[in-house]
């Protein structure tokens, strides 16, 4: 239902209800079957429930019309000559609810009421169903109405036993009475998405399920809730909804139910229409449906005029006609028996073929749900050139896997089709399917090298972009630079450049640079646009993560080509590439901006991939800087949506992963780390390789398990060494230090910080310059001179608070403060003082952020060194059966899944202290349960 209604309606029943009205009116409420009558009908009541206005609710129903709501008094006039004379006296009622056969005896009953001359509210919902003795009982109320009536008539226009007639016969208004109409109308995508998300959840709805939801329902108020309701019974609670679970679940049944009764109304040689539009599937002309139906035009007309007063179809548009919903034709296609479906199909695509421009996608479909597989394969091949030169690459690709799957494609369509997939799949969002199927074409030895070079080199883009398969995405493309490398130079280059980035292999990154020059030479002598664009996307990265600040330059030359259509892909990744390095490097401030702009170029120009890939730098950037409420929802959803790629997931992995570890939640931060399935694979970007290692080894040292800590943190470093690229250690390397270091390994752990120096090559990026003053802290401390390492902390953490970076900034602000506590003697009393002052600081954050971990963790260190005046006096305090701050403390660490061993080392009590704490806490929590139980009870027994 429209807003627009909603005030009209609203606007009308106050004036009505006002006590000063007394001029008669009446409001017809016009909506279609689902679009919300009933509810604004008890809306209404609801609104009027606290006036003096009498209500009587009639609904119109196969059986008779039922009383089913007034009111509890009536207002009676006080006799004439008495005390109270002129005043109002309220009686009870003579209406009791019931079901009338007969008009008749219901205007014997309201006449009392209605003679009384007194305001009363009148509503009559579903008045089509209204027989005509009841049509004209409320026609002549309508005709003379009483002067306080307020009357409210509520209709589906495409029900009335005649068209544009209520009460199936003209009613001569009289003058004095108000008449106003309003028509509900199908809701919005904003209307749908409010709806939906009301009952799933904003973090389940994706924009794609609003969408669908609102397509196949057509905005039809019932529809929509009915189509939640089967999600919510078919799948569950679940993180995220998609577009295909909406498809799964069919048409619901009060849809199909309604459009299949009114289909079996209309005699059967007046069906053909309706299956007809059922089998084109969307809005068409009266011809077209003549055609499909094989109906000569007299008989073709007679049939669609049935099916429209019949309310099956309605008109789309000028000479358009279909279904109210896609749903609603849906459920008639179930019905129309297979060798006649089978039939339709084939006049369909003959049908389709006469459009200009030609449908390709569904002349596809149609052909194939026709036997006609040879028209099939054509209409694919030209669907999938339409689709993506339309940006449409998903689609192109669920047809192209279609086709590539039926095993008598010839090898010559299949060669074709197979360059097409790999082309989509690249921009799109592919599925296992698609490599399988590309392989397998690969396989074939009568390819053209050309041909092969070229889907090859689709093949290895997925499989090192998508699939998080670097290793094998590096073997086929290096292959297919020799293979396009004589004919098809431009191609090459892209398969260079692809190879030129270091994010996705572990091959050293002089290989990288080697293909970076190479790469850079053949596109200076290039002459195609598109080749140029493509290898300036991926140098961008490279030059960034390898410290060339002309990469900026060559960045804002790509977006000069933002104006033309085909190169738009490459320009958003070559945007969404430099955000995800600027990222990992600590240049923040760009990378909102960059996504902002890469996100938008990557819609508009059909580049899914491209576009998810953002959404994922954009889930990593809300963590860094500390945009944490809500994140952890919409990470989960992000994992649940990305499924087979990941490349992708692998940010919002990663998120979950540093959520878990801050909040406590170790078992959950493992999961998502580097648990059982792998979700951090081989193939993942290294960067987030390297701080998914970091956090692990974090872990083991707040456990006291330096040996693991230093294991772990020995393996991570050898694969930054192996590649080279040590900016990426920005998230690794103070942990990796540290563990080290606490292992007894102090030489090797400077020879570490002098190899993450060297490799950083005097560049400024912000990230690994923080990093590398934390280690020069870390290393000092753990030499016994923590209060010369405070000045490396407090430098790390301005550097880390400037970027912004403010998680990381408490840490190494808490490092600081803490090694000025060690200090001790050789620190001021005024440095300890700050130190303390310091600590309270972190805790704060640390719980404005939501690290409740972190915060329990510095809290239990500040505990220790607070004057003695502000620590709680001698003797232990009494809490009742309410939990003390210690035992909350402990039973929140534990609910986050932290053993007894890990909380005393995070809280710096013994193990047994931490046991005795949890067994309080579960004592005075089960006591508490009982209590509310047992109030519970008594409330419910009085």
């Amino acid at each position: 239902m429209s807003t627009l209604s909603d005030a009209v309606w609203e606007r009308w029943l106050n004036q009505r209800l006002a006590h000063t009205a007394q001029q008669p009116a009446l409001l017809l409420v016009e909506g279609r079957a689902g679009t919300g009558k009933t509810r604004l009908v008890d809306r209404l009541l609801e609104l009027a429930e606290p006036g003096p206005r009498p209500r009587v609710v009639l609904t119109f129903t196969s059986s008779g019309i039922a009383l089913t709501h007034h009111a509890t008094r009536l207002p009676r006039p006080e006799p004439s000559g008495g005390p109270a004379a002129g005043r109002t006296r309220l009686e009870a009622p003579a209406l009791p609810p019931r079901l009338y056969q007969e008009p008749a005896a219901l205007a014997e009953d309201l006449a009392p009421l209605l003679e009384t001359g007194g305001p009363v509210l009148l509503v009559a919902d579903d008045v089509h169903r209204a027989d005509r003795g009841s049509g004209d009982l409320l026609r002549r109320l309508l005709e003379r109405p009483p002067t306080g009536l307020a009357a409210v008539l509520a209709y589906r226009p495409e029900d009335l036993e005649e068209p544009g007639l209520v009460l199936g016969r003209s009613v001569a208004y009289p003058a004095g009475l108000s008449v106003l109409r309003i028509c509900l109308e199908p809701l919005d995508v904003e209307d749908v998405r409010r709806m939906v998300e009301d009952r799933l959840g904003p973090e389940c709805c994706p924009p794609e399920l609003i969408t669908r939801i609102h397509e196949r329902s057509a905005g039809v108020p019932q529809v929509v809730v009915d189509l939640v309701r089967q999600l919510e019974d078919a799948y569950g609670p679940r993180e995220r909804y998609t577009a295909k679970d909406v498809d799964a679940t069919g048409t619901p049944v009060r849809l199909a139910e309604l459009i299949i009764g009114r289909l079996a109304a209309l005699p059967e040689h007046d069906r053909a229409v309706a299956r007809a539009a059922a089998v084109l599937d969307g809005p068409s002309s009266a011809d077209e449906l003549y055609a499909v139906g094989a109906l000569p035009t007299d008989d073709g007309r007679q049939a669609l005029i049935a099916a429209l007063r019949g309310a099956v179809l309605e008109e789309r548009g000028r000479d358009l006609y279909g279904f109210p919903s896609p749903l609603a034709g849906a459920a008639v296609y179930r019905e129309v028996p297979g060798p006649l479906r089978q039939d339709m199909h084939r006049r369909a695509a003959d049908v389709l073929a006469h459009r200009r421009p030609v449908p390709w996608a569904r002349l596809a479909a149609h052909r194939y749900r026709g036997g006609q597989v040879r028209g099939w394969l054509k209409a694919v091949e030209r669907a999938a050139l339409q689709c993506a030169e339309a940006g449409e690459h998903q689609t192109a690709i669920d047809l192209l896997e279609q086709a590539l799957s039926y095993p008598a494609v010839p090898r010559d369509t299949r060669a074709r089709l197979a360059r097409l997939l790999a082309h989509s799949a690249v921009l799109g969002l592919h599925t296992d399917q698609t490599v399988q199927v590309l392989r397998q074409i690969l396989d074939e030895q009568s390819l053209p090298p050309t041909v092969r070079g070229q889907i090859r080199l689709d093949l290895g883009l997925v499989l090192y972009n998508q699939a998080g398969m670097g290793l094998e995405g590096w073997v086929e493309l290096e292959q297919a630079v020799d293979e396009l490398a004589a004919e098809r130079p431009a191609l090459a280059a892209r398969a260079m450049s692809a190879l030129a980035m270091p994010v996705m292999s572990a091959v050293p990154l002089e290989r990288n640079l080697h293909w970076l020059e190479r790469v850079q030479k053949v596109a200076a002598e290039s002459h195609d646009e598109e080749a140029r664009a493509a290898v300036a996307a991926n140098c961008v990265a490279v030059m960034l993560e390898t410290g060339d600040s002309s990469a900026w330059d060559v960045l804002d030359r790509l977006r000069g080509e933002a104006d033309h259509a085909e190169l738009l892909p490459h320009v958003a990744r070559g945007l969404v590439n430099a955000a995800d390095a600027a990222l990992w490097l600590g240049h923040l401030p760009r990378v909102a901006e960059l996504l902002e702009e890469g996100v938008d170029l990557a819609a508009r120009g059909g580049a899914s991939y491209v576009e998810q890939d953002g959404r994922g730098t954009g889930l990593l950037l809300d963590w860094v800087t500390g945009q944490w409420e809500g994140l952890a929802v919409r990470a989960r959803a992000f994992v649940a949506e990305t499924g087979v790629m990941p490349g992708p997931a692998a940010d919002a992995r990663i998120v979950l992963g540093m959520l878990s570890l801050a909040q406590g939640e170790w078992q959950q931060m493992a999961a998502w780390l580097s648990g059982e399935g792998h979700p951090l694979p081989v193939g993942s970007p290294l960067p987030h390789v390297a701080a998914a290692a970091g956090a692990l080894v974090r872990t083991a040292l707040a456990r006291g398990d330096t040996d693991t800590a230093a294991s772990e943190a020995a393996a991570a470093w050898d694969r930054l060494r192996d590649k080279g690229v040590w900016p990426w250690a920005a998230e690794l390397a103070p942990w990796a230090v540290e563990a080290t270091a606490r292992a007894g390994r102090h030489e090797v752990a400077e020879r570490m910080t002098e190899e993450y120096e060297a490799g950083l090559k005097s560049d400024v990026m912000p990230s690994a310059s923080a990093a590398l003053d934390w280690c020069r802290g870390i290393l000092l401390e753990t030499a016994g001179k923590p209060a010369e390492a405070v000045p490396h902390f407090r430098d790390a953490a301005d550097k880390y608070a400037e970027m912004p970076r403010p998680y990381a900034a408490v840490l190494a602000a808490e490092a600081a403060a803490s090694c000025l506590l060690a200090a001790g003697d050789d620190a001021e009393p005024e440095a300890l003082a700050t130190a303390v002052e310091s600590l309270s600081t972190c805790v704060q954050q640390l719980t404005d952020l939501g690290a409740g971990w972190d915060a329990a963790r510095v809290r239990a260190t500040l505990r220790a060194h607070q004057p003695a005046a502000e620590q709680r006096p001698r003797g232990r305090p009494s809490y009742g059966d309410q939990l003390s701050p210690r035992e909350q403390e402990v039973i929140d660490l534990a609910s986050g899944g932290l053993t007894n061993r890990e909380i005393a080392a995070t809280l710096h009590l013994s193990p047994r202290t931490v046991e005795q704490h949890v067994s309080r806490a579960r004592r005075k929590l089960e006591s508490q349960s009982r209590q509310q139980l047992n109030r519970s009870r008594n409330k419910g027994s009085g």
